[in-house]
């Protein structure tokens, strides 16, 4: 699929090999992580474009807008891509639930190391 994302950027990216980019969902002002997701270049120039977070779903093999069928929508405010190219962080507003399970995040069920 061609994608109209700038070539300087596309270029910097560094993909799997079925093309994805690891990218990090974290809420504006509190730092929260919300969840993982992967985006191929197309989603990544809509996210860019519309300011409305678009993954790339592995399983369903097809791009998705956050929130479409469950409203849980995130506004994006920042992109960062990191040093090495290889994941990118959204700074978001999220609207309702960020995990697909109903939770806050994808990091409220299982804590495998507590706080001291």
């Amino acid at each position: 699929m061609s994608s109209p994302l700038d070539p300087a950027l596309a270029e910097r990216l560094k993909r799997t090999p079925d093309g994805l980019v690891c990218a990090v969902a974290q809420q504006r002002g509190t730092g929260e992580v919300l969840m993982v997701a992967w985006m191929d270049d197309e989603a990544l120039h809509r996210t860019l474009t519309t300011r409305r977070a678009t993954y790339y779903s592995r399983s369903r093999q097809q791009l998705w807008a956050k929130g479409e069928t469950s409203g849980h929508t995130q506004y994006v405010h920042e992109v960062r891509l990191d040093c090495d190219g290889d994941t990118l962080l959204l700074t978001v507003d999220q609207v309702g639930a960020a995990c697909h399970t109903g939770d806050r995040t994808c990091f409220d069920a299982t804590v495998l190391l507590a706080a001291e």
